[in-house]
Parts: C-alpha cells; sequence; structure tokens
C-alpha cells in the first residue's frame, strides 16, 4: 500500500502541547497504536505511513484538537478509547464526553464520564425512575451511581440515599466467618462505604450515616419496607434471585429513583437459580421509565489489562458455547 501524508492543524500552541503530551507522550501513543509517523511543522502535525493507518490517526488527531479546545483533559486512556472508537467510524463520538462532569468529590476533583456507554448511562440515570446498568467489572456502573446518588441528595432531589447488596458467598461460607451479622456482611458492602467516602469525605460520610440519611444494609433488609424520596442502589444485583429482585423493584414509594447494576457474567448462585438481574432485564425492557443500559468492555476505565481480560474470557465463553453446540 503507498504511503500518504495529511496533516492536522492545531490552532494553537496551547491545543499543540495538550495533543502532543508531556515529551510527546500522547504522540507516541498515536504512532505506536497506529504505526504511522507523526512531526510537526509550526502549527500542524503531519501524519505519515499506509493509508488506512494515516486516515484512522487523522481522525483521531482532529478530535483531540476539538476536545483540546473544549479545556477537556488528553491522556493515554482517552487517547486510546478515541482509536478504539476510530476504528468502527465513530471518532467523532468522544466529542460527547466534553462537558460531562457528573459530580465532584469530597477535594473538588471532578468526576466526568470516560466512555460514551458511561454519558448514555449517567444520562440515563438522570432522566429515567430506574435503570439497570449491566456490563463487567471497572466499567463504572456503581461508582457513577453513588456519584449521582450524592448529587440527587446534595441538591434535595432526595431525602435519603439507600445502598444495598445480596449478601452471597462467593467460596465462604458467612457463617464460618468470625462476628455478629453486621460484621459478616461489611465486606460485601465495602466498595460502596469507599464510593461514598470519596464523594462526601470521612466526616461528612459519617453525620449522615449517624443521621440515617445514608442506609447501606443487606438486600434482605429491604423486605416489607416502602422506599420513599430515595435514591436507591442495588449492586451486584446478578447475584439475586428472581424473587429478590421483584421483592426489590416492588419496594419503590412516591419520589424515588432506583439504579440496579450487576455483571451477568459473574453469577454465584447456587447451580440452577436464575439470575433475578438476568430475569428483569427480559421482563421490563420496553417499559416506558425503566431504561436498560449495557456497558462493554470499550467501556472499561480501570488498568488497560482489565479490559483485555475481560475480552479474553469473552473470547473463552464463546468458544465453550460454540463447543457445546457442535457436541449436541
Amino acid at each position: 500500500m503507498a504511503e500518504i501524508t495529511r496533516e492536522v492543524y492545531a490552532v494553537s500552541v496551547d491545543r499543540l502541547q495538550k495533543i502532543l503530551g508531556n515529551f510527546d507522550e500522547n504522540a507516541n501513543v498515536v504512532m505506536h497504536e497506529l504505526g504511522v509517523t507523526l512531526r510537526v511543522e509550526g502549527l500542524n502535525i503531519l501524519i505519515s505511513g499506509g493509508e488506512d493507518k494515516v486516515l484512522l490517526a487523522e481522525d483521531v488527531l482532529e478530535c483531540l484538537v476539538e476536545l483540546a479546545a473544549d479545556g477537556e483533559p488528553i491522556d493515554k486512556n482517552r487517547i486510546m478509547y478515541c482509536i478504539e472508537l476510530s476504528k468502527e467510524g465513530r471518532a467523532k463520538d468522544i466529542l460527547k464526553l466534553s462537558g460531562s462532569t457528573v459530580g465532584v468529590t469530597h477535594r473538588g476533583k471532578p468526576i466526568k464520564c470516560k466512555t460514551v456507554g458511561q454519558k448514555r448511562y449517567a444520562d440515563a440515570i438522570k432522566k429515567d425512575t430506574v435503570v439497570f446498568g449491566v456490563g463487567p467489572a471497572g466499567t463504572g456502573k456503581t461508582y457513577l451511581a453513588v456519584c449521582l446518588a450524592v448529587q440527587a441528595y446534595k441538591s434535595k432531589q432526595v431525602e435519603r440515599i439507600i445502598l444495598t447488596r445480596p449478601a452471597v458467598e462467593a467460596g465462604e461460607k458467612l457463617g464460618f466467618l468470625p462476628g455478629d451479622l453486621q460484621t459478616k456482611v461489611d465486606p460485601y458492602l465495602r466498595p460502596l462505604y469507599d464510593a461514598l467516602q470519596e464523594m462526601l469525605g470521612l466526616e461528612t460520610y459519617t453525620k449522615l450515616m449517624e443521621r440515617g440519611s445514608i442506609e447501606i444494609a443487606p438486600l434482605a433488609y429491604m423486605r416489607g419496607r416502602t422506599l420513599s424520596n430515595a435514591f436507591v442502589i442495588l449492586d451486584e444485583a446478578q447475584n439475586t434471585t428472581r424473587e429478590q429482585m421483584k421483592m426489590f423493584l416492588t419496594r419503590m414509594g412516591e419520589g424515588s429513583k432506583m439504579v440496579v447494576t450487576g455483571d451477568a457474567t459473574q453469577v454465584d448462585l447456587p447451580e440452577g437459580k436464575k439470575s433475578g438481574l438476568v430475569h428483569a432485564i427480559g421482563v421490563l425492557k420496553d417499559i416506558d421509565g425503566i431504561a436498560i443500559c449495557r456497558l462493554t468492555d470499550k467501556d472499561v476505565v480501570r488498568h488497560p489489562l482489565v479490559m483485555k481480560i475481560v475480552r479474553a474470557y469473552e473470547q473463552d465463553d464463546k468458544r465453550s458455547e460454540s463447543e457445546k453446540g457442535e457436541k449436541r
């Protein structure tokens, strides 16, 4: 394939520096991932290489110019995500993330959606009454939900935040652990404590817990209650049974919002028990006011290796299903 050269105009020195990164680290990511050569002439970035790769790099750099103009941070993860989108012909989708701040930590650090899937999920939580966030580990399902719950509480849209998880053992029996029931279930709820403390700070978090404005409890504690004027999050919902899921969803009272999160590929229920999350998605998918957001490996925002691990397991699952089909 013949080599070509295209150029992207960076508009200003400030944008050019943001795009290239410290010591050209951002430029090196583009060159390494797409197999092109970049060089700078004035405010122009010249891209050389095979035609297909150059055109991909051009799409990526043009998007980075626009993100820089919007004051958005440009780092390796964002560039890698933009490259992923460009390979699908969707590079411009990353521009939807401009101004996608959903909250701030107690230290004032803005919390932003890092993928298009996360933005869609956050928008659904703001708009709909019940939202299912389904996807693999590391996609920010719980973190974003907690962040938006805190924002809703601060803006007085709700009076309480209620977070719950099913206490399902993953290989270790609760009965063999030391302590009372609360001590035994605390490890299951730890991710929720951590997220809330990051949003509110330990002192505010402790006060709100003591006041009852924040409640964190096992799913079993929800039975028989009506949850009004509350932002309610059910985490790890893949480990609910059909009956538990129905019980939870029917707790909703006036002025409440519910977010249900889970990963349908990590079910720890006893064999033969169908996940309440999987069942609910099928039954409730066409009801107005209920949104189902499916996050994928492209929405993983942890270490880049996590995305590769998720994909490897997905491919292995597909192979296993294919082999089962052939045996039949």
